[in-house]
């Protein structure tokens, strides 16, 4: 065995006390209430922004300090196709437009002779 070593020590080992670490700032104890009657109690230093909502981190929903009235679920838009994109944007009469031109330009393309795949 080495001479040298010093056995029973890692790094950041030591004794623990405010003396070595200084003093801890002051803090509040703030409380968020999610929709599923989850309670998350955090610290934030007393001159911290305390932000007015947070993620429950049992449940994943919103949470706020309002105890009687925690945010409700964000509401989840279900998956929408291209086409569903295309009629918000488009009305029926814009629509009809846009396929008499199409039309029109593959039968001209047809008409003179153009190979169309």
């Amino acid at each position: 065995m080495s001479g040298g070593a010093i056995r029973g020590s890692r790094v950041g080992s030591g004794p623990m006390g405010e003396a070595e670490r200084g003093d801890a700032a002051p803090r509040r104890a703030i409380s968020y209430f999610c929709s599923n009657t989850h309670t998350t109690v955090l610290s934030f230093a007393i001159e911290a922004d305390v932000p007015e909502s947070w993620d429950c981190p049992r449940c994943g929903l919103p949470a706020s300090q309002d105890h009687e009235n925690p945010p409700t679920a964000p509401k989840i838009e279900p998956y929408k196709t291209h086409l569903a994109y295309v009629k918000e944007r488009r009305s029926d009469d814009e629509a009809e437009q846009i396929l008499t031109e199409a039309l029109e330009t593959l039968r001209a393309r047809r008409a003179s002779g153009e190979v169309i795949y």
